[in-house]
């Protein structure tokens, strides 16, 4: 992890003994000094709780890129359904089978000639855990965005994202058309995609958690974690809901030791749920990930006061101005990245850039992408700042049969091999694709 930037204040847990009480989250530790430029603070009546005064850390850059010249011939839009291993189930609900869509972009670069590129967007069915769902994607895809890609030509990321920013929100469906993008270029250029994601070239290996989703029984869990952690897996992670946090983790810890574990809540907990939470503190979890409100950073700040365990931020930080504000507020010590929650590649790194400035630990969450997604998450992780194992788990996490050849496969050691090839590093095979395409449109330059 990079040193803490100076001007921070320390992001390490509460030390042992230091409890603050809800009347008194930030501690009584004597008069305020008066706040220097460019710092938040809100005067409030005697006995509220109160944040200290951070440093306001400045907007990071969009990243650089070369200059590809690629005119888009055609583009493709697949909406797939596809039956997952097992149900997997979180604070939201169960889900049984998997839906995506995924975008194929054909084009033009004037000496590489003909290349492709593969993206996916990551929206559920369901608006469980973002409004986004298949069919808003589908619906902002098709009607709005796709249709106007062929015949035009783009040399950076950058002038694709300026070409579509007055399509206001839909992150997912937006991040979805950058990745096949950046797929393109990077068969246009000869590069593995990691080198259009900025990758730290010495990273060969990533490596990876699992995911583990509420069991039916304790014995179950026990179970499931066993397998995964006789496979190799470097990180378990456990979904959590009122009433099913603690027995799950001192069963865990009681026949598993000290392995690396951390519970992810989905959001599923209010404030007052507080000491449910503080119960967690005696077990040497990693992080909690998103205990409250996806939109409630004020209280993840109150509540990351309380707390010894790190707070992991996921569905609060849908762009990179809201990781900034949790910076400002203090809302947690670690941010889970989504590429497709976010709104692409680009911004992935602006936030990452942001983290890695401050100190703050990065992590690569998963939304069950198929080979394409997951793909794209391989590079990602290559990124100097994503020091944790990341949710990029094997395809036969989830699937039978994935859309790409090879299938991402975990070593014995817990690692996935960062592809060297061109593009992908994965193909594409069209006759799977097309096994669980329940929907198909696709525009062609005239």
């Amino acid at each position: 992890m990079a040193a803490p930037n100076e001007s921070m204040p320390p992001q390490g847990p509460v030390p042992p003994g230091d409890r603050r009480s809800p009347e008194d989250p930030a501690g009584s530790a004597g008069p305020v000094p008066p706040a220097e430029p460019g710092t938040v603070r809100g005067a409030a009546p005697a006995g509220t709780p109160t944040l200290e005064p951070r440093p306001i850390p400045p907007m990071p850059v969009e990243p650089a890129a070369e200059p590809v010249p690629l005119t888009i011939t055609g583009v493709q839009l697949f909406w797939l359904r596809m039956p997952l291993v097992a149900p997997f189930e979180t604070s939201y609900g169960r889900v049984d089978r998997r839906e995506c869509l995924l975008v194929r972009l054909e084009a033009r670069h004037p000496e590489a000639g003909p290349v492709e590129g593969w993206g996916e967007v990551v929206a559920d069915a369901d608006p469980g855990y973002s409004y986004e769902t298949t069919g808003t994607a589908w619906h902002v895809l098709s009607e709005f965005v796709l249709p106007a890609l062929p015949g035009r030509t783009f040399e950076t990321p950058g002038q694709w994202r300026a070409a579509f920013e007055w399509v206001r929100g839909h992150p997912m469906a937006k991040a979805g058309v950058e990745m096949a993008l950046l797929d393109a270029r990077s068969r246009a250029r000869g590069v593995p995609l990691w080198q259009e994601y900025g990758g730290d070239p010495g990273r060969r290996r990533i490596p990876v958690g699992v995911s583990v989703g509420i069991q039916p029984t304790l014995d179950d869990l026990l179970a499931t974690v066993e397998r995964w952690l006789e496979r190799g897996y470097r990180r378990i992670k456990i979904k959590i809901k009122p009433g099913y946090e603690v027995e799950p983790v001192r069963a865990l810890r009681e026949r598993f030791g000290d392995i690396p574990l951390m519970v992810d809540a989905n959001a599923a907990y209010t404030l007052a749920d507080a000491e449910r939470l503080e119960a967690l503190d005696g077990y040497g979890l990693m992080m909690i990930e998103q205990p409250l409100h996806e939109d409630d950073l004020l209280d993840h700040a109150l509540l990351q006061r309380r707390l010894r365990t790190p707070v992991c931020l996921d569905e609060s930080v849908r762009h990179v101005h809201a990781a900034r504000e949790a910076l400002v507020l203090g809302s947690g010590r670690i941010i889970n990245i989504k590429q497709g929650r976010v709104g692409g590649p680009t911004d992935a790194r602006m936030i990452h850039d942001l983290c890695r400035r401050h100190g703050i630990p990065v992590w690569c969450g998963g939304m069950l992408e198929t080979g394409v997604g997951r793909a794209h998450n391989i590079a990602l992780t290559t990124l100097p700042g994503f020091t944790l194992p990341g949710d990029t788990s094997g395809s036969n996490r989830y699937y039978h049969e994935d859309v790409i050849d090879p299938p991402v496969r975990v070593g014995p050691d817990g690692t996935i091999e960062v592809p060297q090839e061109p593009g992908l590093g994965f193909r594409v095979v069209p006759e799977r694709v097309e096994r669980y395409t329940v929907r198909h449109r696709s525009w062609r330059a005239s």
